[in-house]
């Protein structure tokens, strides 16, 4: 294949900017799908995606366009729409050399489509500005393009104007990307080398390894090895990706397609890694690879203890697709036998909840999210905490570090005030505040991510009428003064319910949570103590009143002695129950304290 012939692209966006829409629109006019014959959203076929709006895996497809006489192959390499999935964005746009920057109309530039941008940059990829949904409204296409040109600098022939629903301006964009979107660089001669941008597990071929070829060529049979793992395999079949797999002999220098090669599990081709072959193959991988780094963590249990072992086969068989999720045994008194797990954001926590659900028929509970904390012992040594039941004795410690996350919001700047009241709230530090134009102003902050991690977005959302927008990306471990908090229910501690918090949100915290418990747990024959403690120290209480039977309505006379008499014998019994009797605490509590507020 002549490379001058390709175009190897991207479509990056900030969340429902319409990317599966155009991505719709691009397979049609090329003819790669039937609109009557297919649904909306063709590359997002998880239902999940669909709900959710959302571009959760990363796919590709290759495209046949003829223009001016010349046939060319557009391969369009799909990328997550998530701040949580950043790092699989980043390796898409290393296998690409342009990108569409797909910008709302009706809502204008956001902080992911900033973040996307600057990543898109970074990989010195040809830009392209497509402006969509043109057909609203309210879209405001000239402000938009006003925008773009004094933000971005681009030249107003990259600037397209599209309507991804209607079709309407695809036929000049697709012209675009063959005019402006350089042809790969690549030798056919030099040794193989290519980028894996994704891989997933099918139950009867294995690992099927998405790749883009920079260097040399990989052929049917080859013997090739994987830089990370240091693992070689052969390559049972090779080929490009339509729809469908298409089987090929080769594939060279600038082809983007896949491999199937008997590699048993996904975490053997993680994204990001570099192919070559076994023989003469290339001596440096190329660049950019890091290992999935999980930054929020919480427990995974069975409604059903009988469910364990279908939970642990479950977590198994979404690990072969998502080399993310990290899970590991772990026991609590309250809840039995589950699995601690590490995922990349709140987001994937969800999705990942969501898919033991519908795909494994998995009904779980989980634990209150945390993030990784560095603890620094008094004798020098350090320990690294994932829960809370790992808190080493306070007296031991020296300091404890948390995670702290460059944030960016852009929000309109009536809601500047609002935002900066929730931020500081959230013990965020102002770093740095520009007007992008009259209208909205981007705000970059330094915020713990214990504070994101817990309905910050939403709350974000809500105090800017729904404008705001957020991204946000780790910057450093930083010594904090924080505490873990215990939940008691009649002085018996709840392993499942401890979570560590900031010193100063103790109280307001662990109030919520006892507040909550109160709602959910039903009275009992006693009184019931619902206290939150740091160490043996109380910081907070909730009462629930205990049922009373009135043992003196046969007491219908006679000398007030008798009524005291029964009132005593009463309170022996209750005393004496309080001190045999447990208290039943219903799975809904453990849902509650999820819902707690943590403000």
């Amino acid at each position: 294949m002549d490379q001058n012939l390709i175009r190897n692209f991207c479509i990056i966006a900030h969340i429902d900017h319409g990317k599966s829409t155009l991505a719709d629109r691009l397979l049609e006019i090329t003819h790669v799908v039937d609109r009557l014959a297919h649904a909306d959203q063709v590359l997002d076929d998880m239902e999940l995606e669909r709900e959710k709006g959302i571009t959760i895996k990363s796919h590709a497809v290759r495209m046949e366009y003829e223009y001016k006489k010349k046939k060319y192959i557009l391969n369009l390499i799909d990328t997550p729409g998530h701040v949580d999935f950043s790092y699989e964005v980043s390796r898409s746009l290393a296998s690409c050399d342009g990108a569409l920057l797909l910008v709302d109309a009706s809502q204008g530039i956001e902080a992911q489509t900033m973040s996307n941008l600057y990543l898109a940059m970074e990989n010195d990829l040809e830009i392209l500005v497509v402006i969509n949904k043109i057909d609203l409204p309210k879209a405001d296409v000239e402000g938009t393009e006003h925008d773009i040109i004094d933000n971005i600098g681009v030249r107003d022939d990259h600037i397209f104007r599209v309507s991804a629903k209607t079709g309407q301006g695809i036929e000049e964009l697709l012209g675009g990307i063959v005019e402006f979107i350089p042809p790969p660089q690549g030798e056919r001669d030099a040794p193989a080398r290519a980028l894996i941008f994704d891989s997933y597990f099918d139950k009867y071929r294995g690992v099927i390894v998405l790749i883009r070829m920079f260097n040399g060529v990989l052929k049917k049979g080859q013997n090739i090895r994987l830089f990370s793992s240091n693992k070689s395999f052969t390559i049972e079949e090779i080929g490009y990706l339509t729809l469908e797999k298409r089987k090929t002999q080769e594939l060279v220098a600038g082809e983007v397609g896949y491999i199937i090669a008997n590699i048993k599990e996904v975490m053997d081709a993680k994204v990001g890694d570099t192919v070559t072959a076994l023989e003469k193959g290339c001596q440096s991988p190329l660049p950019g690879f890091q290992d999935p780094k999980p930054m929020v963590y919480s427990g995974i249990f069975p409604l059903d203890k009988e469910d364990h072992e279908v939970l642990r086969e479950s977590l198994g068989k979404l690990k072969l697709n998502d080399a993310a999720l990290t899970y590991e045994p772990e026991s609590s008194l309250a809840l039995g036998f589950g699995f601690r797990c590490g995922f990349l954001g709140m987001l994937h926590l969800e999705i990942v909840k969501e898919r033991l659900l519908r795909e494994y028929d998995v009904p779980i509970i989980t634990t209150t999210p945390s993030v990784k904390f560095v603890v620094n012992l008094t004798n020098g040594s350090q320990k690294i905490i994932y829960n809370p039941v790992e808190m080493p004795d306070p007296v031991i410690i020296s300091n404890i570090q948390e995670p702290i996350m460059n944030v960016e919001i852009i929000v309109p700047t009536e809601f500047v005030g609002n935002i900066m009241n929730l931020v500081q709230e959230r013990r965020g530090v102002q770093k740095d505040m520009q007007y992008i134009d009259p209208k909205r102003v981007a705000i970059q902050y330094n915020i713990p991510l214990l504070e994101i991690i817990f309905d910050f977005y939403d709350k974000l959302k809500s105090v800017s009428k729904g404008y705001a927008s957020l991204d946000y990306s780790f910057k450093e471990y930083r010594i904090s003064n924080v505490v873990k908090v215990d939940i008691l229910i009649n002085n018996e501690r709840v392993d499942a319910m401890s979570f560590i918090c900031h010193e100063d949100k103790a109280y307001q915290w662990g109030k919520s949570v006892t507040d909550k418990l109160q709602e959910v747990i039903p009275r009992h024959l006693f009184k019931i103590a619902l206290q939150a403690a740091i160490g043996n120290k109380i910081i907070a209480r909730s009462t629930i009143g205990a049922l009373r039977k009135n043992v003196t309505a046969k007491c219908y006379g006679g000398d007030i002695t008798r009524k005291r008499k029964l009132l005593e014998k009463q309170k022996e019994g209750k005393k004496r129950m309080k001190e045999i009797g447990s208290v039943t605490v219903p799975q809904e509590a453990f849902l509650e304290v999820l819902k707690a507020d943590r403000g």
